[in-house]
């Protein structure tokens, strides 16, 4: 409008320095989360030792609590309530850290620096919230190698390890604290944080005056919305998002909470927004900007971490390996399909005199015993074998079904989802009937407004022609 060049604040080199500072602060942020799950994991191999010895004496004759109250249950919720704090702390860290680096960047438009300031803060919170739903599902007791030979962190740090039964419970428990505890926290605090600032503006205001303040005057007195608008509203869906779809496998109660979440969400920001809140002023937008991708590369991994979960951290393969193939001949000994002997099939044989002085254990209950096997959950063969303590058949089965349902599934779920995005148009066609008669109803409009300046135009160059050729033959006056 101005007919003149855009000031650009910096130039070509000065726009890399920046790009490159703020992409080596985002990483090192998303490292310091890792930091802080590894310190989680330090902490669960710790108490879990401590628990082990002073639990079970101190919770002695009592039944009840002690069947459900196991040194891995206690160490799996007190680790999740642990997880849970550190990651809402974290959060206040990040959003300032999130915005100090877009600021950084200068962004050409506010469009420019919503997009950014959304890859930013999802980034953060994607790997502060997941991070350890990820360890517990794909990672944790992996890796823990076999009695006498266990892996060792740098050498000197045992690998953790799952219940005898599996992780699966423990990544539901930790779904559970962090979906129920964030949902908690976000209303509490999108509630009482407003609420208590305009009760205390509104106690100062009326010590400092006192004449009748009409309401236009306590309505601007409110909380101002913020530049960045319903930014936070959809961080919070996207993040809740993600706990619904990427591990539903695991936790299939977190859409119901999701839902009941929701709709007191609903109230509760109607009630903030008109009671707690300054009106907003309305923008225009052309889509929901970066949120849009987020939301389709969330649902397209959903169904490879929930592929996953459920070849990985279940046993539903393993059972069904079992009862298909190796419950009967030629590897079973019965005489059709059964899971009899399931349990039996998965724990190995170990030789105690195999344990190396460092690991080997000192009880006197054993005896003469040779092997030990009640603990041993794995797929090896046994001492004496020709290949000992390797994979046996059994394990490989195992794999080769668990990645061919991997693919499967995948397939299968990402056709179904083609085919239904295809169906199902993202624009009805009773819109785009609409769409196209404003078109044509605006096009009609310009074409009009086009012939009445022609008419007017060409009116007065008719009248002027008119008027000449009456001037030309009308009669001179004597």
């Amino acid at each position: 409008l101005l007919q003149q060049e855009e000031h650009v604040p910096y130039t070509a080199c000065g726009k890399c320095v920046r790009m490159t500072f703020c992409t080596s602060a985002v990483f090192f942020w998303i490292l310091l989360i890792i930091a802080s799950v590894i310190g989680i994991i330090v902490y669960r191999l710790s108490v879990f030792l401590v628990f082990s010895a002073r639990l079970t004496q101190h919770i002695s004759g009592k039944e009840v609590i002690r069947k459900y109250l196991t040194p891995q249950t206690a160490t799996s919720v007190t680790a999740s309530i642990i997880s849970f704090v550190v990651i809402m702390l974290l959060n206040i860290v990040y959003e300032k850290v999130a915005i100090l680096i877009t600021d950084f960047e200068l962004p050409r438009t506010q469009t420019d620096y919503e997009n950014s300031l959304t890859t930013k803060m999802f980034l953060f919170q994607f790997v502060n919230y997941y991070s350890s739903c990820f360890y517990i599902a794909f990672f944790k007791g992996k890796f823990v190698g076999h009695p006498g030979n266990p892996v060792y962190w740098l050498g000197k740090y045992r690998t953790e390890e799952c219940d005898p039964g599996g992780c699966l419970l423990e990544l539901t428990t930790q779904l559970a604290i962090i979906v129920g505890g964030k949902a908690i926290w976000n209303n509490i605090q999108e509630v009482l944080l407003p609420w208590v600032k305009n009760l205390i503006g509104r106690y100062c205001a009326a010590a400092r005056s006192e004449k009748v303040v009409p309401r236009w005057e306590q309505d601007y007195h409110l909380q101002p919305i913020g530049k960045l608008g319903l930014f936070y509203e959809y961080l919070e869906m996207v993040i809740q998002f993600g706990f619904v779809t990427l591990f539903v496998a695991s936790f299939p109660l977190a859409p119901l909470l999701a839902l009941i979440n929701n709709m007191l969400e609903v109230r509760l920001d109607a009630w903030k927004l008109t009671t707690q809140f300054r009106r907003m002023v309305p923008q225009k937008a052309q889509d929901i900007g970066a949120w849009q991708p987020i939301l389709q590369g969330i649902a397209i991994l959903a169904v490879v971490t929930n592929a996953m979960i459920i070849a990985f951290t279940s046993d539903m393969i393993p059972r069904l390996v079992y009862y298909w193939s190796f419950s009967v001949p030629p590897y079973g000994s019965h005489s059709s399909h059964t899971m009899k002997g399931y349990i039996n099939s998965t724990l190995s044989v170990f030789n105690i005199s195999d344990f190396k002085n460092a690991s080997k254990p000192f009880s006197p209950g054993l005896g003469n015993q040779k092997t030990c096997r009640q603990v041993y959950r794995d797929l090896r063969y046994p001492p004496g074998h020709q290949h000992q303590y390797e994979h046996n058949i059994y394990y490989w089965h195992v794999i080769a079904a668990k990645l061919a349902f991997i693919i499967v599934m995948e397939h299968i779920i990402y056709f179904v989802k083609f085919i239904i995005a295809y169906i199902i148009p993202d624009v009805s066609e009773k819109t785009k009937s609409k769409v196209k008669r404003e078109k044509y109803l605006t096009q009609k409009l310009l074409h009009e407004n086009d012939l009445k300046v022609v008419e007017k135009t060409m009116g007065k160059i008719a009248n002027k022609i008119i008027k000449g050729v009456d001037s030309t033959f009308r009669p001179k006056a004597e």
